[in-house]
């Protein structure tokens, strides 16, 4: 018998913690380890109400205070456990998109917002992509990967169902920050394949000793 999918309360009022780089999208994984005192604070925080955190991508400012990205996802911790070093070792389990309509003058030492779930509430739906073409991603991918020197399995890829073998990607290369927010914006599962795709096929038209293009 299939499971019932866990039903979760969206909280209005979300801490967010601004990490470039760590593109977390609906239904995917992500590992973190925490060890920031302002996190830690977080994390003790939010193990004691609705699990939820916020993963955001940095919009410029200052490097003490970044400007926020205005969409992020929304995770709920799923593993939690002590570190050795006083850390936290988390998996957060994305579960929707928000757009943050403000941030919040708190007095906690980490940052939150008021999230706006609205615009992506597909997310939360059992969804089937419609279309999708396999053979053009593994062609751009393959010569991605080529161009890095970098094995991989291809059974193993031919074999993972097209929706994860994109989440995969989207969140394990190393993309830019701006590519990354690109990929956590595209309106659906198709969108995200043709941006990844896209991604992947601009990096083969750039010049080994240059820096790679990013998106605008």
């Amino acid at each position: 018998m299939a499971s019932r999918p866990l039903r979760i309360e969206l909280p209005q009022t979300l801490p967010v913690f601004p990490l470039d780089g760590a593109l977390l999208l609906p239904g995917a994984e992500l590992p973190l380890r925490i060890f920031e005192p302002r996190y830690l604070n977080m994390l003790d925080d939010v193990m004691a109400g609705a699990r939820m955190i916020g993963m955001v991508q940095t919009a410029g400012g200052e490097k003490a205070r970044p400007n926020l990205a205005r969409i992020g996802c929304a995770g709920r911790v799923t593993r939690f456990k002590d570190g050795a070093e006083g850390d936290y070792l988390i998996t957060l389990t994305g579960v929707c998109r928000f757009r943050f309509a403000e941030e919040l003058a708190l007095p906690t030492p980490y940052r939150q917002v008021r999230a706006d779930y609205g615009p992506f509430t597909d997310d939360l739906k059992p969804g089937r992509r419609t279309g999708g073409e396999r053979s053009r991603l593994a062609r751009a991918l393959k010569t991605y990967l080529n161009r890095r020197d970098m094995d991989v399995d291809e059974s193993a890829l031919n074999a993972a169902p097209l929706d994860e073998l994109v989440a995969g990607l989207a969140m394990s290369l190393p993309f830019s920050p701006a590519e990354k927010q690109a990929l956590l914006e595209a309106p659906d599962k198709s969108d995200r394949q043709d941006v990844l795709t896209a991604l992947l096929e601009i990096d083969a038209l750039t010049d080994d000793d240059g820096p790679p293009e990013t998106l605008q």
